[in-house]
């Protein structure tokens, strides 16, 4: 890893606590971010358009995802992480923009989600534009008091200015882009 975030806390941030863009070989470890629940867009961490990014052994509790993964998230590996509130560890949401980069090789594990409205979630929108999202791997995850333990949701729409139709997203076992570009 060439950078660390070790041992920080967040306390009601305005927006993303941590937002990681444009990055590679991140270890974020220890931290703890809180929000309240009802808190809109105070994401704890978000990752896009990034590679190699590793967190662990922390507490994410805040008003939306606790961990999301945007476009162009590769290689994002998450572990022994307790969230709660929020709306879990999400992915998306993708397809809503041309020339989108792939989502590839994201591992969740040993995770704890309590209190929130999603355990683990994939958002694509019903849009002209594809894109894949590949190669996941979501074990040993505990839930409890969790409204929607697994959410994939094709038609996700949060600002009403939505296509028609269905997502041109393609959720695969294995990219066919190891790179992440179309």
């Amino acid at each position: 890893m060439n950078s660390q975030i070790n041992r920080i806390t967040s306390i009601d941030s305005k927006s993303f606590h941590f937002n990681i863009f444009g990055c590679k070989g991140i270890k974020i470890q220890n931290v703890t971010i809180t929000a309240p629940g009802d808190s809109p867009n105070t994401d704890g961490i978000h990752i896009a358009d990034s590679t190699d990014i590793q967190v662990s052994d922390s507490n994410i509790g805040t008003g939306d995802d606790c961990i999301g993964m945007g476009p162009g998230a590769r290689n994002i590996n998450i572990s022994n992480v307790n969230c709660g509130p929020g709306h879990g560890f999400s992915i998306g949401s993708l397809g809503g923009t041309p020339n989108e980069l792939n989502v590839t090789n994201i591992t969740v594990r040993n995770c704890n989600l309590t209190g929130t409205l999603c355990g683990l979630r994939i958002k694509t929108r019903a849009m002209p534009f594809s894109s894949h999202c590949s190669d996941l791997t979501f074990e040993h995850i505990n839930v409890n008091n969790v409204t929607n333990p697994i959410l994939i949701d094709q038609n996700y729409c949060p600002d009403h200015k939505c296509g028609q139709g269905v997502s041109k997203v393609k959720i695969e076992e294995a990219s066919k882009d190891p790179e992440g570009i179309l």
